[in-house]
C-alpha cells in the first residue's frame, strides 16, 4: 500500500482588525503614522529636569496628552503612567475594530500586553521616599501600580474582558512576543480575539544612568534631536522613549463572521534565546536568525518574498550590525528596511507593540517609513535601510524583528489582508 505523507496544515493568519498607538510621535495611530512617515524631525525628544546631571539628559516624551482628563481622576490614580498610555491605546483600538459591547462579557476576549519595567518611576520616586521620609510613608499603592502585570490588568478592566489576561516581560522584545503569544492562543481556538501589544514609561533616573554605564543610551547631549540615527556610522546608543502599541487581532473566521474589516495578518511567529550573555547580543547573530527563520517557516512563506522589515534597529554599535548582516543573510538585498526608533526613541518593552503597528501602517499603505538621522549609512551592514523620506514599494510580506536584553530574540511575519 502506498504511504500518503502527511499534509501540511495551512498557515494559520491572525487577523489585524484594529490598531490604538500613544507615542512620542504623536497621540492616535493616524498621527503617529504621519510624522513617522513624513520624516518630521522628532518634535518630543526633550531635556528632562531629573536627568540634568547624568550624561544623557534627554528622552523621547509624549506631550499633548492630559492622561488624568482622558480617563477621569479615579481610574487614572490606580494606574501608573505604562498602564495609563495601554488603557488608551487599547480604546482607540477597540473602537478601530469596531467591536460589538457583548463580546466583552463572553470569555472569549484575552489581554496579553507586554513590558519591560512596568512602573519603575514609582520605583524611584517611593524609594526617595523611604530613605528621606521612613517607611510609613510609602505608598500602599507601590505593588499594584508597579508590576509588569499592570497594564493587561488594567486594560482587561477597563474593556471587562473577562478571557485570559497576560503579561510578558521579555526586555525590549517584550511587546513582538506579547503579539506573538496571542496569535498562537487565537490558533489554538483559545480565545476569539486578543489584545495585544506593548506599553512602557520609564523616565528612570536609575534606569538610564545604568545605561550611561553600560554605553547604550546616547550621550550626544550638543543634539539630542539626532541622537538616535540607526545603521548609522556614527550611531552611539539609543535614545529611552515611551508609549503604548496595542493590535486587536482575531481569529479570522470570528473577524469574517462579523464582517470586520482586516487591515493586515500575523502569519507567523518565532522566538528563540540567545543562550550567551545577560546584556550583549549574539555576535553572530544565530539567535536572532532562529526566530526569523523559525517565523517563515510558521508562515510557510520564503524569505525571498518578504519586501519590508521593520527592525529592531536601536543605534547601538552591536546591535545594528549583527541584526543588519543577518537580515542579509536570511532575505537578501530585496527587503526595504526601517528603524522607526528614530523618531519615537527605544520604547523598551512597548517597542515591538509600536513597531508592529507601523508594520501593518506600511502594508496597508505600501510605503516604508523613513529612518531619520541616517547621514551615513555604515558600509558594513549590507541591507537596504530607508532614509531621509519615505519609499514606495510594492510588498505583501513583512518582517518584525526584536532583540531583547538576556538574549530574548521573536520575529513576526505579517501579510496584507
Amino acid at each position: 500500500m502506498r504511504r500518503i505523507p502527511p499534509q501540511r496544515p495551512e498557515p494559520f493568519g491572525a487577523a489585524v482588525t484594529g490598531i490604538g498607538l500613544v507615542t512620542s510621535a504623536g497621540v492616535g495611530a493616524d498621527a503617529t503614522w504621519r510624522t513617522v512617515s513624513e520624516a518630521v524631525t522628532a518634535p518630543s525628544v526633550l531635556r528632562r529636569t531629573e536627568l540634568t546631571d547624568l550624561p544623557c539628559d534627554f528622552m523621547y516624551t509624549i506631550t499633548g496628552l492630559d492622561t488624568k482628563a482622558v480617563l477621569g481622576v479615579a481610574t487614572h490614580r490606580l494606574m501608573d503612567r505604562f498602564s495609563q498610555l495601554a488603557v488608551i491605546a487599547a480604546r482607540e483600538a477597540v473602537a478601530d475594530a469596531g467591536l460589538d459591547p457583548l463580546v466583552w462579557d463572553s470569555g472569549r476576549v484575552a489581554v496579553v500586553i507586554g513590558s519591560a519595567h512596568g512602573g519603575l518611576p514609582f520605583y524611584d520616586e517611593q524609594h526617595v521616599t523611604l530613605a528621606g521620609r521612613g517607611a510609613r510613608r510609602v505608598s500602599p499603592k507601590l505593588a499594584p501600580l508597579t508590576v509588569v502585570n499592570g497594564a493587561a490588568s488594567s486594560v482587561a478592566t477597563d474593556l471587562g474582558a473577562r478571557g485570559p489576561s497576560q503579561a510578558v516581560s521579555t526586555a525590549c522584545s517584550s511587546g513582538t512576543v506579547a503579539i506573538g503569544t496571542a496569535h498562537q492562543m487565537l490558533r489554538t481556538g483559545a480565545c476569539d480575539i486578543v489584545i495585544a501589544g506593548g506599553a512602557e514609561s520609564v523616565c528612570s533616573r536609575l534606569l538610564i544612568a545604568s545605561g550611561c554605564s553600560l554605553k547604550a543610551v546616547s550621550t550626544r547631549r550638543d543634539d539630542p534631536e539626532g541622537a538616535c540615527r540607526p545603521f548609522d556610522t556614527h550611531r552611539d546608543g539609543f535614545v529611552v522613549g515611551e508609549g503604548a502599541g496595542l493590535l486587536v487581532l482575531e481569529r479570522p473566521e470570528h473577524a469574517r463572521a462579523r464582517g470586520a474589516t482586516v487591515r493586515a495578518r500575523i502569519a507567523g511567529y518565532g522566538a528563540s534565546s540567545d543562550a550567551y550573555s545577560a546584556v550583549a547580543p549574539d555576535p553572530d547573530g544565530l539567535g536572532i536568525e532562529r526566530a526569523l527563520r523559525t517565523a517563515l517557516a510558521d508562515a510557510g512563506i520564503d524569505g525571498a518574498d518578504v519586501g519590508h522589515v521593520n527592525a529592531h534597529g536601536t543605534s547601538t554599535v552591536a546591535n545594528d550590525l549583527i541584526e543588519g548582516t543577518m537580515l542579509h543573510r536570511v532575505l537578501g538585498d530585496r527587503p526595504l528596511v526601517t528603524s522607526t526608533k528614530a523618531m519615537t526613541g527605544h520604547t523598551l518593552g512597548a517597542a515591538g507593540g509600536i513597531e508592529t503597528a507601523l508594520t501593518v501602517l506600511a502594508l496597508q499603505r505600501q510605503l516604508v517609513p523613513p529612518t531619520v538621522n541616517l547621514d551615513a549609512p555604515d558600509p558594513a551592514i549590507p541591507i537596504d535601510v530607508v532614509s531621509k523620506e519615505a519609499r514606495p514599494g510594492v510588498f505583501d510580506v513583512a518582517v518584525k524583528t526584536s532583540l531583547g536584553f538576556g538574549g530574548h530574540n521573536a520575529a513576526l511575519v505579517l501579510t496584507r489582508a
